[in-house]
């Protein structure tokens, strides 16, 4: 489901697996969808603050001529922002220049098996808003409710003509929502709601603007590509453990998602149980597992989600979480890595960052002690992005399909 989220989307025909917009032409935005050399020049600063009016047209192959036409209408359309002249040895000083963090926003909602998140989001990626909602277990209605009172507040803070500048609303959930109803507690005549809801239709009917869909992990994935840790490697394969582990794969630069759009579901991965029989990762290194531990141990598993200080509580039980998850993540990775040599591997989650950094230690030990013969050990790193990655990921939909050009593209455009 990642087809508009950083490819080209010069179409916004949905093809049964891409991210599809409700409104393609309308909402509350009026800004027009932008021309390709013009996401070009936008995508350039974005990756690289400071350019000047030479730099973009040495990068971009375009004419000075082209380029200073170009910035003229994106400053004039707020989008582009100027910084102060720096001076050189000879001629005429240069214009830095910066996406204008005013220009455009988006949201982004995050729909998942024990919590929701709309996040605010700016044009250069700064979340400046959030409201989360925690729960058992998610239904149609209460996601609803959720959005249409969520969304309105955030607006509110907003000015009149910032709200113009909203390119619209990005959700990132989980494939199959109504799957894993045993795991999560929840009534199956409750989860199998989701079987019959569109949600890009249903949100679009409480929203005023564009509405684009994503899978949750590939969302989080793409979130680290392009506001993380992405730049640094050209291939990596990611992992992101929330509820159930998911992932996702990024190939020269750019999200790979598959025929189906289903590559990175390493939930599926076969891996061995603590009794040694085998398994499949999303049973071994899933935050359910943590809530079973403390269920048989007495205590409370939704605080996990609604007070992040509640993991610093969980002593022992934390430990023996971290050191099973970690081992089975070792075993996911040297399978992945048997099938593409990749750079790195990253690993997030929905957890505090100290959790994260426990996790990506314990793993890269783990990884150690397995039989790497004919394996070349990736990099293991912790995510840049955190726990919003999710919806993060989301916000990002509306400003790839409006403004934004793939990351694939800058890649070869830049090399």
């Amino acid at each position: 489901m990642a087809a508009l989220l950083y490819t080209n989307p010069e179409s916004t025909a949905d093809d049964g697996q891409g991210a599809r917009p409700l409104h393609p032409g309308g909402g509350a935005n009026q800004l027009r969808v932008r021309a390709y050399n013009e996401r070009l020049v936008l995508s350039l600063v974005r990756r690289n603050t400071g350019l000047s009016k030479a730099d973009i047209a040495r990068l971009s192959g375009l004419s000075a001529q082209t380029v200073s036409v170009i910035m003229r209408a994106l400053e004039k359309d707020g989008l582009l922002m100027r910084g102060d002249p720096v001076r050189g040895k000879v001629g005429k000083p240069s214009i830095p220049m910066a996406l204008d963090p005013n220009g455009v926003f988006s949201f982004g909602l995050k729909i998942g098996r024990r919590s929701a998140e709309l996040i605010l989001m700016d044009f250069i990626g700064k979340v400046r808003a959030s409201l989360k909602e925690a729960y058992k277990y998610p239904t149609p209605d209460s996601i609803r409710t959720f959005v249409r009172q969520s969304v309105e507040k955030l607006s509110g803070g907003l000015s009149p003509a910032h709200q113009q500048r909203i390119a619209g609303i990005g959700i990132a959930a989980p494939f199959e929502l109504w799957n894993w109803v045993d795991e999560v507690g929840a009534p199956a005549e409750d989860m199998s709601a989701w079987r019959d809801v569109d949600l890009i239709a249903t949100i679009g009917e409480i929203v005023p603007f564009p509405v684009f869909q994503q899978n949750d992990a590939t969302a989080a994935c793409g979130a680290e590509l392009v506001f993380g840790l992405g730049p640094n490697y050209s291939d990596f394969a990611y992992f992101f453990i929330g509820s159930f582990i998911g992932g996702g794969i990024v190939l020269n630069q750019a999200l790979y998602t598959g025929r189906t759009g289903n590559a990175g579901a390493f939930g599926s991965m076969p891996v061995s149980s603590r009794s040694g029989h085998s398994s499949q990762l999303i049973d071994q290194a899933s935050i359910f597992v943590l809530e079973e531990m403390l269920v048989r141990e007495g205590r409370d598993p939704t605080l996990l989600w609604r007070d992040p200080d509640y993991w610093q509580q969980l002593g022992t039980t934390l430990d023996i979480w971290i050191d099973h998850t970690a081992r089975s993540l070792a075993i996911a990775i040297t399978s992945v890595c048997s099938v593409i040599d990749f750079e790195a591997v990253i690993v997030d989650g929905g957890f505090p960052r100290d959790v994260c950094a426990r996790i990506v230690d314990a793993t890269r030990k783990a990884t150690l002690k397995l039989d790497l013969q004919g394996i070349e050990p990736p990099h293991i790193e912790q995510g840049a992005v955190g726990s919003a990655a999710r919806a993060i990921g989301a916000a990002s939909l509306p400003l790839f399909s409006r403004y934004l050009l793939d990351q694939n593209i800058l890649f070869k455009q830049m090399n």
